[in-house]
């Protein structure tokens, strides 16, 4: 097959399109410049130098790909514009990349909320998330058109790509913190649960949906959750610090910025992904994130 890939250069894309190209695929991927062009092209991507705004070359490599993974940003309107229009009519696997935060709660890491969402529930969305839903709502409409569309929601993703970019966002940061200060944090006390999934999981199943995700189809990436203070007490473990501290929302604020702290590191976001399993038959093989800290981080 021969794929387009946006994102090439990303913690998702980059792992999708390594997988891909690792799998004997023609895979060509979207970079915005030279020097991540040159580093693609040595492991095997034919890079497409551009930007999500650039709605010519989108629809151009879409029309000329057998399948498209958008995997650079979750709530560009334009870029999955045009994707759709160039796989319009196609029949062609276009893999939309979401993320979990579409449910989070603000919590500052107060509590753990009892509340879990199922893919195929309907339910609220965070306010600031109502732009991502609607991303997610053109490209599962795109069937309509005659795209075989699929939204696959991540939760929080650890573990090291075998991209250009290796490391993820949440763990990293925390670590981050924890190694520059010598003491563990976290959004007050941390009780704050979210669902998360390996990256090399995320990527079987990307694949899978290439293969046989129905059109319009959604799909929430997950396989186990933990609390921040769990993965916190996990990171003390790790690099033998002391029990983790918490911290107010705005020191948090002040270190990992407020958008992080209001939309990931102090929230709830608890979800199960059954369908991925029944329809798809992923069998996720990574089970605990405080585990891989403590092992590998």
């Amino acid at each position: 097959m021969a794929i387009f890939v946006t994102g090439a250069s990303g913690y998702i894309g980059g792992a999708i399109a390594t997988a891909l190209a690792e799998s004997g695929q023609s895979v060509r991927g979207l970079v915005r410049t030279e020097e991540k062009a040159r580093r693609l092209a040595a492991a095997g991507i034919v890079p497409v130098l551009g930007t999500l705004d650039d709605a010519e070359t989108l629809a151009r490599e879409a029309r000329a790909a057998d399948a498209v993974v958008n995997a650079a940003d979750s709530d560009h309107l334009g870029a999955a514009e045009a994707l759709i229009d160039g796989l319009a009519g196609s029949g062609k696997p276009l893999l939309h990349t979401s993320g979990s935060s579409i449910v989070s709660d603000i919590a500052n890491g107060e509590f753990a909320s009892d509340r879990i969402f199922y893919d195929d529930d309907s339910f609220d969305t965070a306010p600031a998330r109502k732009q991502r839903v609607a991303v997610d709502r053109l490209v599962r409409d795109a069937a309509g058109r005659g795209v075989r569309s699929a939204v696959l929601c991540n939760t929080m993703i650890y573990g090291r790509s075998r991209g250009l970019h290796a490391e993820s966002v949440q763990v990293p940061e925390l670590v981050g913190q924890a190694r520059k200060s010598g003491i563990v944090r976290t959004v007050g006390p941390g009780r704050n649960i979210w669902s998360n999934v390996h990256i090399d999981d995320m990527v079987d199943l990307y694949l899978f949906a290439l293969k046989k995700a129905p059109a319009g189809s959604f799909y929430f990436v997950e396989n186990g959750e933990a609390s921040f203070h769990q993965i916190a007490q996990a990171i003390a473990r790790r690099f033998r610090l002391g029990e983790p501290q918490a911290w107010s929302v705005e020191e948090a604020s002040n270190e990992w910025g407020g958008a992080r702290v209001l939309y990931s590191l102090g929230t709830n976001c608890r979800v199960r992904g059954r369908r991925a399993r029944v329809e798809l038959g992923w069998a996720p093989r990574h089970t605990s994130i405080t585990e891989w800290i403590e092992r590998t981080a």
